[in-house]
């Protein structure tokens, strides 16, 4: 008798129309949360890899491992390829430690070993004065041997994923001999209209170029010289963005009001790491996860340490390295 009256209470509970109102309003709270918790679009994650300086030498500089930058640049596409769900690569410039193309068709070969899509901006070493191997017939080989970078300007952007824009800009010079950058007049005006569109179509700016536009440390000789141009047009937003940049072969991870800085280190001298970087962009904030990754080459890495003036200065402190970075909207 007492299993008999236990079921039919069950059955007057699961029937019972007060305990299905109850259930559908928890399910609706829990689905409000949810919904007002959930991302502007999916979470992205890319690779940001710079100063690769990929060299044909058989000796090294004072300070770059340029006789072990194949070696260098394989472990890395490695170590990218192992991990899941990459949506892209970025190389923010000096991609090859010279402007010549046999260089480039080497950097090629390796890159579409990859098995994400790969983007590329110009460093001051991929362009220089004097030489044949020019910017545009550099970006030409480019496209040809990458079909996702379709752009007839030296600077694009497009859209990874639905929430985000990447705009890669290019400050190299080619007209002088300088490590400085400059970001041309037009090339501004056209920033100002991709941040202004992409805030008002709900989108995260993902800002990718070969110089700081915060220095890891001071180089006069380094620095982008209308960097307060630069800063203006992006200032009058008010949305997160985010800056990714080399050059300085250095690892600083920055936040100044709703703008980051991140500076990824070189392959080719210490720390010889990158980054692998996820984004989660939410409807108030977005979320900045940084998984840095050194090299498994470890001799490599305890020589390129001993020829480094600063290796301390270069590999930052743990913060600009790994860890969560949050930007409020």
């Amino acid at each position: 008798m007492r299993n008999g009256r236990n079921g039919k209470n069950k059955k007057n509970k699961k029937n019972n129309p007060l305990i299905k109102y109850f259930a559908w309003l928890i399910l609706l709270i829990f689905a409000y949360f949810g919904f007002n918790a959930l991302s502007y679009a999916q979470p992205l994650k890319f690779a940001h890899i710079s100063d690769i300086h990929l060299s044909d030498k058989s000796a090294d500089t004072s300070y770059k491992l340029l006789s072990h930058s194949k070696e260098l640049f394989k472990d890395e596409i490695e170590q990218i390829n192992s991990v899941k769900d990459v949506d892209f690569v970025m190389i923010t410039g000096d991609l090859i430690d010279k402007p010549r193309k046999n260089l480039l068709e080497d950097a090629c070969d390796m890159l579409n070993k990859l098995k994400a899509p790969w983007y590329f901006t110009f460093g001051n070493h991929d362009a220089a004065v004097g030489t044949a191997f020019k910017k545009d017939k550099y970006f030409d080989y480019l496209k040809k041997r990458n079909k996702d970078i379709k752009s007839d300007t030296f600077y694009y952007s497009f859209e990874p994923k639905k929430g985000y824009r990447v705009i890669v800009l290019d400050a190299s010079i080619d007209d002088r001999i300088t490590a400085n950058g400059e970001i041309p007049k037009e090339q501004l005006d056209w920033l100002d209209e991709e941040l202004e569109d992409a805030q008002n179509s709900n989108e995260l700016p993902l800002i990718f170029l070969h110089f700081p536009l915060k220095e890891p440390f001071p180089s006069f000789h380094h620095r982008i010289t209308n960097a307060d141009e630069f800063s203006a047009v992006l200032n009058k937003y008010k949305m997160p963005m985010a800056v990714f940049s080399g050059h300085y072969h250095a690892a600083k991870i920055y936040k100044e009001n709703n703008i980051l800085h991140v500076s990824t280190p070189s392959l080719v001298s210490y720390p010889n790491a990158f980054r692998i970087v996820t984004v989660n962009n939410l409807k108030d904030r977005v979320i900045f996860t940084f998984d840095y990754r050194e090299t498994r080459l470890k001799e490599l890495q305890k020589k390129a340490k001993i020829m480094t003036f600063s290796s301390s200065t270069l590999a930052g402190e743990e913060s600009d390295r790994n860890g969560i970075v949050i930007l409020e909207k």
